[in-house]
C-alpha cells in the first residue's frame, strides 16, 4: 500500500543562520521544485529569517556637505537615526578621508553630564540631543581645512553598534585679512619726539603772539580816547585878540633925592 507523496527537505537538512546560507537554501529549494513537479511531492519552507533586513542595528548618520569658517569658530551638527537612552555610546569627531585624527569625543549616558574633550589640542566642545549631536570648534587654523566624519558607537549593552561612514563635512578655514601693525622703531623715535617737540613750540608761539597783538591793540585804543578827551576844551567864536600889558619905564627915585 502506497503511502502516498513523502515530503522533501532540502538536501543536506540546512538550517541556516546567515544571509549567504539562505541564499544557498533557496537555490536548492528552486532545484527540488523543479524536481518535484512530476512527482507532487509536498515542500517545507526554508527555516531561515528572509525578512529581518538588519536595519535596526544600523545607525546612519546625516551632515552638511561643506561649512565655511570665517571667524576661526564652526558648529558642526551630525543627526543619527538612533535612540541612544540608556545606553552607553560614544561620540566622536575624526578629521582626515581616513580619519586618521580625532578631533573631539565624548562618552556616556544620558543619566550623567557629558564632557567633549580633545586629546589632539584641537579646542572643542558640544551638546548632544534626542537625534543630534553638534560638535562646537574654535581657533581653527588655515592649515587644519579638511573632511571631518562623525561616528557614534553603542558600547553597552551588547551587541556593538556603530554608524556607516558618512559623505562627511568639508570645513573650509578662511584666513583673516588685518592690516599689518608696524612697530615703533628705534629710528623714528626720534623723528615722534622732534614733531612733538615742534608742535609744543609751535602752539606756545601762537599763544604769546596773540596775547602780545591784544595787548598793542588795547594800548592803542586807550591812547585814542586820552587824545579824545584833551581836545574837547570850550573855544570862543570869532577871532580872539590878545591884551598886551603897557610898557612903562622905570623911574629913577634917586634923581629926585638929589
Amino acid at each position: 500500500m502506497n503511502a502516498g507523496p513523502t515530503p522533501q527537505r532540502p538536501a543536506g537538512g540546512l538550517q541556516p543562520s546567515s544571509p549567504a546560507i539562505c541564499v544557498t537554501a533557496i537555490r536548492e529549494r528552486m532545484m527540488t521544485t523543479s524536481k518535484c513537479h512530476s512527482r507532487g511531492c509536498l515542500l517545507f519552507p526554508p527555516p531561515c529569517p528572509l525578512l529581518s533586513s538588519g536595519d535596526e542595528n544600523k545607525i546612519l548618520v546625516k551632515q552638511s556637505p561643506m561649512l565655511v569658517v570665517h571667524n576661526n569658530a564652526v558648529n558642526l551638527s551630525c543627526k543619527y537615526t538612533y535612540n541612544l537612552f540608556s545606553k552607553e555610546f560614544r561620540a566622536s569627531l575624526y578629521k582626515g578621508a581616513d580619519s586618521a585624527v580625532e578631533v573631539c569625543v565624548v562618552n556616556g549616558n544620558h543619566s550623567h553630564q557629558l564632557q567633549f574633550h580633545s586629546n589632539t589640542g584641537f579646542n572643542c566642545d558640544g551638546k548632544l540631543g534626542n537625534e543630534t549631536v553638534t560638535f562646537y570648534l574654535w581657533n581653527l587654523y588655515v592649515n587644519q581645512t579638511d573632511i571631518y566624519f562623525c561616528k557614534i558607537e553603542v558600547m553597552y549593552p551588547p551587541p556593538y553598534i556603530d554608524n556607516e561612514k558618512s559623505n562627511g563635512t568639508i570645513i573650509h578655514v578662511k584666513e583673516k585679512h588685518l592690516c599689518p601693525v608696524h612697530p615703533f622703531t628705534e629710528s623714528s623715535t626720534p623723528f615722534w619726539a622732534l614733531a612733538v617737540t615742534g608742535g609744543v613750540l609751535a602752539f606756545y608761539s601762537l599763544l604769546v603772539t596773540v596775547a602780545l597783538c591784544t595787548c598793542w591793540m588795547r594800548n592803542r585804543r586807550s591812547r585814542t580816547l586820552q587824545s579824545d578827551y584833551m581836545n574837547m576844551t570850550p573855544r570862543r567864536p570869532g577871532p580872539t585878540r590878545k591884551h598886551y600889558q603897557p610898557y612903562a619905564p622905570a623911574r629913577d627915585f634917586a634923581a629926585y633925592r638929589s
